[in-house]
């Protein structure tokens, strides 16, 4: 029994990490749901037209739930994957799911499950792995990642909390339309925060996520730099065209592949 149950593991493990072609058919796959299950649940719930599909969120938290399970049951410290918060994310994600037949609240319900949004960095860390274009346009893609994940997670504990104590919030857009508003300084007025707990978060969103929502712009749309370790000076982000090192002044041979950047 204990031999059937380690050749199943190592089978497991073969498909989730090795390099055959159904290994990697098997991620690319995984990684397509992941992507479709992120976007499915941003647009659920900004969408309340897709709270009548009882059934397919409870057939994505099926196939969740199996995932889930398969990932533990090959992590060689199963408690550590299990306690991991990206584990611990799924595992509240894969509860809501089921927790709509017993609870009425969808909308706090589709708002918990933008937890899942933390899976897209383990999605962009297998697609870096997969695709050449992802790991030339890491550090866009990842500030991007934050920003996406920042702006609705704040935006989700805007809504949560403040749902049944502010009229003006009655959805989860109105709750991501004053994190936006807020965020980048506009302002408009009229979603405004009358309670304690509100002016709390709202003072959080002013005094730490406009720093660093401006620094994630800026991140986006500014130049990519290069990696390259000076060989004196140690510095190892550069202009995409440079020739000296902007530390030192040493002169760089940064590799490229042959075309222009």
């Amino acid at each position: 029994m204990q031999e059937a149950i380690t050749d199943f593991r190592g089978a497991l493990r073969r498909l989730y990490f090795g390099q055959t072609i159904a290994a990697r058919s098997w991620r690319i796959g995984l990684l397509l749901f992941d992507l479709v299950t992120i976007f499915y649940f941003v647009l659920s719930a900004t969408l309340p037209q897709l709270e009548s599909y009882p059934r397919l969120d409870w057939a994505i938290g099926f196939i969740l739930l199996i995932d889930y399970g398969l990932r533990i049951a090959i992590a060689l410290r199963p408690f550590r994957a299990a306690v991991n918060s990206t584990a611990v994310a799924d595992l509240i994600v894969i509860l809501s799911l089921f927790a709509e037949a017993f609870i009425e609240n969808m909308g706090f319900l589709r708002v918990i499950r933008m937890l899942r949004l933390l899976r897209s960095y383990h999605v962009v860390k297998d697609l870096r792995e997969t695709f050449s274009w992802f790991r030339q346009h890491e550090e866009i893609i990842n500030s991007a990642i934050n920003l996406m994940v920042f702006v609705f997670m704040v935006s989700a504990v805007v809504y949560v909390i403040e749902a049944q104590l502010n009229p003006d919030i009655n959805s989860y857009m109105d709750a991501l339309y004053f994190t936006v508003t807020t965020l980048t300084t506009t302002g408009y007025g009229d979603i405004t925060m009358s309670d304690t707990m509100g002016r709390a978060i709202t003072i959080v969103i002013m005094v730490f996520g406009v720093a660093l929502f401006l620094r994630l712009i800026q991140t986006i749309f500014r130049p990519s730099k290069v990696k390259y370790t000076c060989p004196d000076c140690g510095l190892n982000r550069h202009d995409n065209d440079a020739v000296h090192c902007k530390h030192c002044g040493n002169t760089l041979h940064i590799p490229t592949e042959g075309e222009w950047q």
